[in-house]
């Protein structure tokens, strides 16, 4: 069964907060989203390999460190999109590739509609990223779809998750790990997660009314 890290911040306690608030504006809740990725994507990175390089200090030679792995960060569009500067941030050498699935609001399951990965996937740690995880339907597809891809190292990172997404994302690949802020009481009748923060799509981008 895949890995279930739940970070435990006070400042992401605070930004989850905002981020729940109906009166945050899309500006604040864009920049708070990127805010609260950042603070995801250090514990979702801890675990890089790195390895020793030789340096120069204004004083004397040392060893130093790079990261070791290639990084490719996967937002699912479009409310992905918000997270990946907060990963990139971190690394900024990482590669970005996009993933595209919304939801048929009458079956509630993903549909594709884009897709750009980038070549050498294969070997490289794979960072999926969407604001929620719901149903787990977006997730599992994407993670098919990137595994058709060649990809095979994988870690999910969302803001909130509903128990019914982890467990159909653990069910169907248990070798991906899961990082998230919170986990909320589980999804109402229209797969909404409650209490949740309302569609982080139209939130980050300002559309929906």
């Amino acid at each position: 069964m895949s890995t279930l890290t739940v970070v435990d911040h006070p400042l992401l306690k605070r930004d989850l907060t905002l981020l729940r608030r109906r009166e945050t504006t899309h500006g604040q809740f864009r920049q708070i989203v990127a805010e609260a990725a950042a603070i995801l994507a250090y514990e979702a990175l801890r675990d890089l390999a790195v390895e020793p390089i030789p340096i120069e200090t204004p004083l004397e030679p040392t060893t130093g460190y790079r990261v070791a792995e290639e990084i490719v960060v996967v937002p699912i569009l479009r409310a992905g999109l918000g997270m990946v500067d907060g990963f990139v941030r971190f690394v900024p050498e990482a590669r970005v590739g996009h993933l595209g699935m919304q939801r048929d609001e009458r079956t509630k399951q993903p549909v594709d509609y884009y897709s750009n990965i980038p070549g050498g996937i294969e070997a490289a740690r794979v960072f999926v990223v969407d604001p929620m995880l719901a149903t787990g339907g977006s997730a599992v597809q994407a993670i098919h779809h990137l595994k058709a891809h060649g990809a095979r190292r994988f870690t999910f990172v969302c803001l909130i998750a509903a128990p019914e997404g982890i467990r159909a994302l653990q069910e169907a690949h248990p070798d991906v790990r899961i990082v998230t802020a919170a986990i909320d009481r589980g999804l109402d009748e229209n797969a909404f997660i409650r209490p949740g923060l309302g569609d982080a799509g139209d939130r980050i981008f300002g559309t929906g009314g």
